[in-house]
């Protein structure tokens, strides 16, 4: 009996189906109809085969038929994906990823969304066990000027938007070395937008400093913020580069994929 090849992909049981698949592999590879012979030929399909498995996937709405002989993806798999897309949620997304980096660095993993002009925290991962560490409590809520993650945030939002927040809210400060001017603050979100994460260096308690990475959904949206938060002489620049790829999975369980344009990186030109 031959055995598949441990690194080859799984092939359905059902040759129809693995054939449909192909089909529908095709179709996605363009955004313009395509005609049935070059389907054939990029599927290796005899154009009767293709022509009679795309009709049955069209009386399902899988495929649409704009004219007679060409094929393209059709509406019925767009609302398949948006009820997958509206049963996916940040917080179950992030769960594991959240306990495994907490695991590696022992100390909190936060994660908190954005709520008006704050950030709050829905989730995180810590130990009981662990040492002096920073927990954040479920449901806590912090100004965004004063916070990592509120910080990219703001990053995320246009220069008009985060001169409206500053008028809004008078930028309060929490400790001394809290931001509380707009040019300053407007630099460092400058950075946020250089290099995708953003810091809390002692300004909302002090003798605790945080690290953030976003979290971006399907349309490249900021949806969340995960940080690390820890006494100011234990945050660990190492850390970094864990949190930004535990940042990037969550990220890719909800549809973002590499290289699409994020939030943080605006509108192109």
């Amino acid at each position: 009996m031959k055995k598949s090849h441990p690194d080859m992909p799984p092939k359905p049981s059902v040759q129809v189906l693995e054939r449909m698949f192909q089909l529908i592999d095709v179709l996605a590879s363009r955004e313009e109809a395509i005609s049935l012979k070059e389907i054939s030929e990029k599927t290796g399909l005899h154009p009767s085969t293709a022509h009679r498995i795309l009709n049955d996937l069209t009386i399902g709405r899988f495929v649409d038929r704009p004219e007679s002989g060409s094929y393209r993806l059709g509406m019925r798999l767009l609302e398949l994906g948006n009820l997958v897309k509206g049963r996916l949620s940040v917080r179950d997304a992030a769960m594991a990823p959240m306990r495994q980096l907490h695991k590696l660095i022992q100390q909190p993993v936060n994660l908190s969304v954005r709520q008006g002009d704050e950030i709050v925290y829905v989730e995180r991962a810590y130990s009981e066990r662990s040492g002096m560490q920073v927990v954040r409590a479920i449901g806590g809520h912090a100004p965004l000027h004063l916070t990592s993650t509120g910080k990219l945030f703001l990053a995320a939002d246009d220069p008009q938007r985060v001169r409206a927040y500053a008028a809004r809210t008078g930028l309060p400060g929490h400790t001394r070395n809290s931001i509380t001017q707009l040019p300053i603050l407007e630099r460092e979100l400058g950075k946020a937008r250089q290099y995708g994460i953003a810091r809390d260096n002692e300004e909302l308690e002090l003798g605790v400093r945080c690290m953030a990475a976003g979290v971006f959904d399907d349309q490249g949206q900021l949806v969340a913020g995960l940080s690390i938060s820890a006494p100011a002489d234990r945050l660990d620049d190492g850390w970094l580069p864990k949190l930004q790829a535990t940042a990037g999975e969550i990220s890719a369980a909800l549809g973002y994929t590499a290289g699409m344009r994020t939030a943080l990186q605006g509108p192109l030109a």
